[in-house]
């Protein structure tokens, strides 16, 4: 595996879908607005992505890749290998795919009921049927993209990233097309919002068929041919279930993270939910960008290291994704510290979301990234336990940091607001982070080594030298922040380019990265 060229791959994949998804946002508005009717849509749509979020990209992903990595490369004999990877695949799908349409088949059942518990009381006479029509069109999409994630797992297996890490953009396009297709018949025959929606929706399931389609496709390039069989649950399909069901509560912990801090946030003054949105809407682009691609692009090696008793490789593969990830990470936390306000003023600010709105925000933000590097550690390590099947470890450090976080809350958030909010996250997140590593040194699984400890301090000096020239640049350009498209951009363009002058150039001058270890990290893991 050559870890830097995969990285790149999915996280450049990744930000072209993160682009095309916010275009895909501004559209939406633009051709729907903000109404009953879309906010019935919305309801309907996080149905499925809960379940995706929870089942298909997460719990399942972190079970199946290293049970059929372990098949595909453990074998002295490449043919053997890929034959029982290839029955592993096709037991798996043959009662994956049953579950999923009973699944699906209780929900469309009972979806009138599912909308009335997340609706407000009494439900709304004229809303009410259109979300449990709208979540009954687009449900079908968890099938769809619960098998798109067991081709990607498949795929990944075999380092190839791209087809796995593309997908997503997929759904945004087929959206786009819809939405302007939508507002084309609203201007031509008159078409109402309501009927917009409908074709939107049908969308979301007809973007999930051109997912499975582009997914299966490229399973087939690389031999693995995947087919239905009669059900049957063998011992190694139960193994998966019982590694996944830990994974799928440690999925919910962070979904209960999420609103337990919306819970807090509600206790505060009007806006304190949007400032942290669009605070975080900036805090995860870098991890979404190197967190996710690296966590992504490691897991296969490892468990195909682990799998063959290979300590060396796996320690090294590990120590090599948290030098990248902390090379990119820690400038990236340091930009978005003391640039805050400048970025968000330079991206969102406009319209009823005015400056001052833009000074809460950085506010948030600046306080958010503190906690970048370690959201990205996490996503880094937990890897390391799913390698060896174990997926109990990182839910544990989930509900602790989760235990922290409200804890952290309850203690500051009369004195520090939504600011202590966001600290609050930060804390829990550098908890988690701790209780893994402590726990990889104790089982003696993975301890980090010197030398990448003293290659990280000197990435978080040239990281300080870069923070200090970018407070410096940031007064100079305060005029351009809130001006015309053109300048903002320019302003924009500016900051990031001394940034990355400043940080790369003392990088190389400081040994926080040389030569020999980018050509380190190129290399095809063996």
């Amino acid at each position: 595996m050559s870890l830097l060229k995969n990285v790149g791959t999915i996280g450049s994949l990744t930000m072209l879908s993160r682009i095309a998804g916010m275009a895909r946002e501004m559209i939406f508005s633009r051709v729907l607005g903000a109404n009953a009717v879309t906010d019935a849509w919305f309801q309907a749509f996080i149905i499925p992505n809960v379940f995706r979020r929870l089942f298909a990209e997460g719990a399942f992903s972190a079970a199946f890749v290293p049970m059929f990595s372990k098949r595909l490369h453990g074998h002295d004999d490449p043919e053997k290998g890929l034959e029982e990877a290839r029955s592993f695949s096709a037991d798996v799908l043959s009662v994956f795919l049953p579950v999923l349409i009973a699944l699906v088949a209780v929900f469309e059942i009972a979806m009138p009921g599912v909308i009335w518990l997340l609706s407000e009381k009494p439900v709304d006479p004229e809303t009410y049927p259109l979300a449990v029509d709208f979540a009954r069109i687009m449900f079908p999409y968890i099938i769809l993209v619960s098998l798109v994630t067991l081709f990607t797992g498949m795929l990944n297996s075999v380092s190839r990233f791209a087809p796995g890490a593309s997908f997503p953009i997929i759904l945004n396009i087929v959206l786009i097309a819809a939405l302007l297709t939508g507002e084309w018949f609203a201007d031509n025959t008159g078409a109402s919002v309501e009927q917009i929606a409908y074709g939107i929706a049908w969308a979301v399931t007809g973007a999930g068929v051109m997912q499975l389609a582009w997914l299966y496709y490229w399973t087939r390039v690389e031999g693995f041919r995947p087919k239905l069989l009669w059900p049957r649950i063998t011992p190694e399909v139960k193994r998966l279930g019982i590694i996944a069901l830990p994974a799928a509560i440690g999925g919910g912990a962070y979904q209960i993270n999420t609103l337990v801090q919306l819970y807090f946030l509600n206790q505060l003054e009007d806006g304190s939910v949007s400032y942290m949105n669009y605070a975080d809407r900036l805090n995860q682009l870098p991890l979404g960008i190197i967190g996710i691609a690296l966590s992504t692009a490691i897991l296969p090696t490892l468990s195909k290291f682990v799998g063959g008793e290979n300590k060396e490789g796996a320690d090294r593969i590990q120590s090599d994704a948290i030098e990248l990830s902390m090379l990119l990470t820690i400038p990236a936390a340091v930009a978005l510290a003391i640039c805050a306000e400048a970025f968000v003023t330079m991206i969102f600010q406009g319209g009823r979301f005015d400056l001052a709105d833009a000074s809460a925000t950085g506010e948030v933000l600046a306080a958010l990234v503190l906690g970048l590097p370690a959201y990205v550690l996490v996503k880094v390590l937990v890897p390391n336990f799913y390698a060896r099947a174990d997926t109990k470890t990182p839910v544990v450090a989930a509900f602790i940091s989760l235990g922290v976080f409200i804890t952290t809350c309850i203690l500051v958030l009369d004195t520090y607001g939504v600011v202590g909010v966001a600290f609050a996250s930060v804390i829990g997140a550098w908890i988690n982070v701790a209780f893994l590593l402590i726990v990889l040194a104790a089982r003696g699984h993975y301890r980090i080594p010197g030398v990448l400890l003293l290659r990280i301090a000197r990435q978080v000096v040239a990281a300080a030298a870069m923070g200090a020239a970018l407070f410096y640049a940031n007064d100079l350009l305060t005029d351009w922040y809130s001006a015309g498209l053109f300048a903002r951009l320019g302003a924009l363009a500016a900051l990031v380019a001394a940034a990355a002058i400043v940080y790369f150039g003392l990088a190389f001058a400081t040994g926080a990265i040389d030569r020999q270890r980018i050509a380190a990290l190129t290399k095809k893991a063996k």
